[in-house]
């Protein structure tokens, strides 16, 4: 009996030397599965668990500081004994610009608003014009029509389309316009995936001149001319307005 107070008791006093003292203090944290910028962001999110036990470092904590950063989806935390805290981070990935008057802001494919950022900045990326009362906290989500037009933009993101996206209607169905003037009608938001890459093929091969290009029935596209109720409405990178 003496004998096994003896051992818990040695048990007890190792934890104890563990938690409260430094002998496994944090003096490495070790960030991956992001870009240089996000990592960044994760290391200043956790520095103040420098020095903290490793052994009693509350990881749910810490969870929630770097998830509350808008540019990362998810994260993982290994100890790795006896100095180093890993750090496995799954950024959010962006798919979008939402333009609001002057302001822009890059939102990814969860809808997840990342930053405020210059309006020119990944052109590449469709554009999504919204009204002012339109609510974009960085770190928020975004929800109603915006959400839907979030969605449906997102497939572009990432590949060679043949024109930029630079504006998203979701009345009437969804209904993007491309930066070559033409309308492209997608209809409801089912199999938005398949309308895409059949729009792709044929965005390829359409004649000069026309004005939209109708891909509702995947299997059945239909092309015609630009008509006076489709106006062009295309953004300028270059140019001093919003």
């Amino acid at each position: 009996m003496l004998v096994g107070f003896a051992v818990f008791g040695a048990v007890l006093l190792a934890l104890v030397l563990a938690r409260e003292t430094s002998l496994f203090a944090v003096r490495t944290i070790g960030v991956s599965g992001a870009g240089a910028g996000v990592e960044r962001q994760v290391e200043r999110a956790l520095r103040d668990r420098a020095g903290q036990s490793l052994v009693g470092l509350d990881l749910d904590a810490a969870k929630v500081d770097v998830a509350a950063l808008p540019t990362v989806a998810s994260v993982r935390f290994d100890r790795a004994y006896p100095h180093t805290l890993r750090v496995m981070v799954v950024p959010e990935r962006p798919v979008a610009v939402v333009r609001q008057g002057a302001d822009s802001f890059v939102v990814s494919r969860r809808g997840r608003v990342m930053a405020r950022v210059d309006r020119t900045v990944k052109p590449d990326l469709a554009r999504i014009w919204v009204a002012k009362d339109v609510r974009l906290d960085p770190g928020s989500f975004v929800e109603g029509d915006l959400i839907t037009a979030v969605r449906a933009v997102a497939p572009l993101a990432g590949i060679h389309f043949p024109s930029r996206v630079v504006s998203v209607r979701t009345t009437d169905g969804l209904t993007l316009r491309l930066r070559s003037g033409l309308e492209l009608r997608l209809g409801n938001t089912r199999e938005v995936d398949l309308k895409l890459a059949v729009a792709d093929r044929v965005l390829r091969v359409l004649p000069a001149g026309s004005g939209y290009l109708d891909v509702s029935v995947p299997d059945r596209p239909v092309a015609g001319p630009r008509t006076l109720d489709s106006p062009v409405e295309v953004e300028s990178l270059t140019s001093s307005g919003a």
